[in-house]
């Protein structure tokens, strides 16, 4: 299947179908203890979540507490260092409240895990973003709250997880493995396994069994409908291209479905880290092969034995050895294209967009600004929307302690 063979005034009506594929990707590999929470969740968003009710206060909450809609800004010094004409402007969710897109969709998350009577929200970190947007969602709707996170995470993300323990939550430490995101991910899913009558899983990502993918991704969704009006409205046309990083893909996802539609080039940037060995990076579109783990089909990092490979990134939000099926799609029928940066390269846009426009941003986004650099040196002319997904304040003291004040 290509880009011209599918209706994308009806895409969302259409993909995922009913059984949560995504083409050939997403689904549910799941037991069937879980399989009827899973299911128990998908009737529910289909239900409360199209209701006036609900839907009205969910706009109230975006706009009297997240804060949006969050801006556009034009980068114009960073676009004319550059010099050659193309204008860089960045989608600013790290103006959103918490610090990044995260909030979108925990807090359309929890308020159905209220609608449902549930009394705890379950979930998995890696930067600390989603935990701490949970934490925050948690805290707003009065609910317990128990976040897994990576040791190594815990120990690169302090700034995060001291915020997670102020906000009431319970910050649990994970030895498993490598101790980053995959493993905070399967204890996550293991306790939730357990606790599933009173509890709701809230997945930080457009990953995991269906229906996740779907709800994160409607959720998200309101930073892609935002930023066309807006940028339509600054400038009178669309951008010629859009950029920004996948890990698990929430951010990304949530911007390019606001352009689907339209006659601009779709760019979503993974992490080369080191290099292209094995364990080096977290590529997984670029460098993996169809698998299924945490319960979905896409395309992952595997290692000799089929099993997920070790992933390394700069960015703990970015080290996942696979990636939202829906991304796997549109991989595939060629709608957008994924392409990579390295630590070296991301965090020298780290510094370059924190000295010239003043904005600091988290390392994950990084990532899209580095690319967004490089392709406007290609580009004759035209202008880069970036999502800049989360501000930077989390990555501070990891960064200079790693590479310095540059």
């Amino acid at each position: 299947m290509k880009t011209n063979e599918i209706d994308f005034n009806n895409y969302f009506k259409t993909y995922p179908d009913s059984k949560g594929y995504f083409g050939k990707y997403g689904g549910s590999y799941i037991s069937p203890e879980l399989q009827v929470a899973m299911d128990e969740i998908a009737e529910a968003y289909q239900t409360i979540c199209k209701s006036r009710r609900f839907i009205s206060e969910l706009r109230r909450i975006r706009k009297e507490f997240q804060g949006r809609p969050t801006p556009i800004s034009h980068f114009e010094r960073l676009s004319d260092r550059i010099g050659t004409g193309v204008q860089l402007y960045g989608k600013r969710e790290d103006l959103n409240h918490t610090g990044a897109h995260k909030l979108n969709h925990c807090m359309g998350e929890v308020l159905l895990a209220s609608f449902m009577g549930k009394k705890k929200v379950i979930a998995e970190t890696g930067a600390g973003q989603h935990g701490v947007a949970l934490a925050t969602a948690a805290a707003y709707f009065g609910m317990e709250c128990d976040i897994y996170m990576g040791a190594v995470d815990i120990r690169k993300q302090a700034p995060n997880v001291a915020r997670m323990k102020i906000l009431g939550a319970k910050v649990i430490e994970v030895t498993d493995g490598l101790a980053t995101l995959k493993e905070a991910v399967d204890a996550a899913f293991a306790a939730y396994s357990r606790e599933y009558k009173d509890a709701i899983y809230c997945i930080g990502s457009v990953v995991g069994p269906h229906p996740f993918p779907m709800i994160v991704r409607d959720f998200q969704a309101v930073v892609g409908f935002e930023a066309r009006e807006q940028f339509i409205g600054m400038t009178g046309e669309l951008p010629d291209a859009l950029v920004a990083c996948v890990g698990g893909g929430s951010n990304s996802i949530g911007l390019f479905a606001g352009f689907l539609n339209d006659p601009v080039d779709i760019y979503g940037i993974e992490p080369l880290g080191r290099g292209s060995r094995m364990g080096d990076h977290a590529a997984s579109l670029t460098y993996g092969e169809e698998g299924v783990m945490h319960g979905f089909n896409s395309i992952m990092l595997k290692d000799e034995n089929g099993n997920p490979a070790p992933v390394y990134s700069v960015a703990s939000g970015l080290d996942y050895p696979s990636s939202g099926p829906e991304h796997a799609f549109l991989r595939d029928i060629g709608r957008v294209k994924y392409d990579v940066v390295t630590d070296e390269e991301t965090v020298d846009a780290f510094f370059e967009l924190s000295r010239m426009e003043g904005v600091i941003p988290a390392i994950e986004s990084a990532h899209a600004v580095a690319y967004a650099i490089k392709l406007a040196r290609t580009m004759g002319k035209g202008s880069i929307l970036i999502n800049l997904s989360g501000r930077g304040d989390k990555d501070m003291d990891f960064i200079i302690e790693k590479y310095g004040i540059r």
